[in-house]
């Protein structure tokens, strides 16, 4: 028998798992009527017949209808392996609403819904898919799989982060610390997802970048998803009135009027996205900044070219 604390788990996954699936058929059906379309989106029943394999697994039917070879893929074959990579540091929180959706995100509820469509496709596609969440240390680290027991259950990990945080209750970053440790867990020449903002705690700036070199010294395919609010955290786009500034972090508080402020703050963020841009680009890691105002796209137009690039 199911308790209502179940009944209402399984309603909330079964929530998450249908917007995602509504974001990433959305996302097909544009994707059909686009430049790009006859990207390989559609895994989940066949695939192209190779000359010299058996024929018994040949769907004759769809043959009929398309005048193509195609063969049923079958619920144990497995493309790629996939581990998406979530930062859930207070920073990530950003901005503070009330009740956060997936038309007014903050960082971490974007970062979810985006993982959650992502988590649908890989299911489509038959990869197998792996979840790693992290702030100060890896909080959660599960192996890829692609039975459909193990994505419900990466879709019930994803709703915890849904949940309202207390504005106490503060959890920094060490991004560079959490991803050497990963690097080692996730399983070989596996396509890694980042979703960070990439601020750091460490007051050394080539940690990080150290971190990331792991991913790839280990064979690893890495998309690296830098999730920001763009008008507020890089262009600084506040009103020209008094504000109490407060570190999500560390709980600092800045009185200033961003006037005196805008000018060196976006100098400095200039400055820290031209170094990340340049080391991901020596370590041939996928930088993509992802505007958590400018929809879902921006993320799974990258993932499906950097997969059909893989294959």
């Amino acid at each position: 028998m199911i308790s209502k604390m179940d009944q209402s788990r399984l309603e909330q996954f079964s929530s998450l798992e249908f917007l995602a699936r509504q974001v990433v058929e959305g996302f097909i059906t544009g994707l059909h009527k686009s430049p790009f379309h006859g990207f390989s989106v559609e895994f989940a029943e066949h695939r192209l017949y190779n000359a010299g394999e058996s024929i018994r697994s040949v769907d004759w039917k769809l043959f009929g209808r398309t005048d193509r070879l195609y063969t049923k893929r079958y619920e144990e074959e497995t493309n790629l392996r996939c581990q998406v990579l979530i930062d859930n540091s207070s920073s990530m929180y950003y901005p503070v609403l009330a009740r956060p959706d997936i038309d007014h995100p903050n960082k971490i509820t974007f970062s979810v819904y985006v993982a959650a469509a992502l988590i649908y496709l890989f299911r489509k596609q038959r990869d197998a898919a792996g979840l790693s969440i992290f702030s100060e240390e890896v909080e959660l680290h599960t192996q890829t799989k692609s039975n459909p027991v193990h994505h419900r259950y990466l879709f019930a990990e994803l709703e915890k982060l849904m949940q309202p945080r207390p504005v106490e209750q503060t959890r920094g970053t060490l991004v560079s610390k959490a991803i050497h440790e990963l690097a080692e867990r996730i399983h070989k020449r596996s396509l890694v997802i980042i979703f960070s903002d990439m601020f750091e705690q460490s007051s050394e700036p080539d940690d990080l970048f150290a971190a990331l070199q792991h991913l790839k010294h280990n064979k690893h395919e890495v998309i690296l998803f830098q999730v920001v609010d763009k008008q507020k955290e890089l262009e600084f786009n506040f009103e020209d009135r008094p504000y109490k500034f407060i570190d999500m972090e560390t709980g600092e508080q800045l009185r200033v009027h961003p006037s005196k402020l805008r000018e060196k703050y976006i100098e400095a963020v200039t400055m820290f996205q031209k170094d990340l841009r340049l080391r991901c680009g020596q370590y041939h890691i996928d930088l993509l900044e992802a505007d958590i105002h400018a929809g879902f796209e921006q993320v799974l137009l990258p993932y499906l070219v950097k997969r059909n690039k893989l294959f």
